[in-house]
């Protein structure tokens, strides 16, 4: 059931789900969730998990999406979901790994990292992060505030920002080679967004001496 759901831009609702029993989760895993018509007609998508405990979504709404436009405009608080979950075992961050992380999002592509970010500041732990926020312009970053005030409170925490259409460019080699993690750091690497964007950002880590096995990756589109 919904029991909460906030927007985060114009296009993006963030969903908190009041499910009992929930066994809890690892950042970076997902859910899928089950939409069912009054004619029986089913749908069904998967949505990465956006906290560190309980349950929240958020979804971007598809102009020409079959589920997402439901899931941001008609859905209503006290309504029934099906959800399936937690799914997922590769793209997950575990907190008891020493590595530093490297954060790259572009979009929505931030739900899954911000999982990961809420999860080092609710349990305690001091392994260094850094983002690589790529969106169009800054209203179309979703938890803009809260990832404001966490670039600020939490400590080992680095925020960085590229606006594409105000640049009118693309993140590029320039962009990671300046914010994220050298190399030599050995970082653990999580690049999350649309398919194109996570394939050229993968092949910069690569190019510049990521080890392609630390570099884990989600996509969609």
């Amino acid at each position: 059931m919904l029991s909460a759901a906030t927007f985060e831009t114009p296009t993006a609702r963030t969903l908190t789900f009041d499910v009992p029993d929930w066994p809890g989760h690892l950042p970076g895993q997902h859910v899928d969730v089950r939409l069912t018509a009054e004619d029986g007609y089913t749908a069904q998508r998967s949505y990465s998990i956006a906290s560190a405990s309980g349950l929240q979504i958020t979804v971007q709404r598809l102009e020409d999406g079959e589920v997402s436009p439901f899931l941001t405009d008609v859905y209503e608080v006290g309504q029934p979901v099906e959800v399936r979950g937690p799914i997922g075992g590769w793209f997950v961050w575990r907190p008891a790994d020493p590595a530093p992380v490297q954060l790259v999002a572009g979009g929505s592509g931030i739900v899954p990292l911000m999982a990961m970010i809420r999860s080092r500041a609710e349990l305690g732990v001091r392994t260094p992060f850094r983002l690589l926020y790529s969106a169009r312009t800054p209203q179309d970053v979703i938890y803009a505030d809260e990832l404001r005030r966490r670039a600020r409170d939490d400590r080992g925490l680095d925020v960085q920002y590229v606006y594409t259409r105000v640049r009118g460019s693309r993140v590029g080699v320039a962009d990671v080679n300046t914010h994220a993690w050298p190399a030599d750091f050995q970082p653990a690497v999580f690049v999350c967004g649309p398919t194109g964007f996570v394939e050229t950002v993968a092949d910069i880590m690569v190019a510049l001496g990521h080890d392609a096995r630390s570099v884990k990756t989600e996509r969609y589109g």
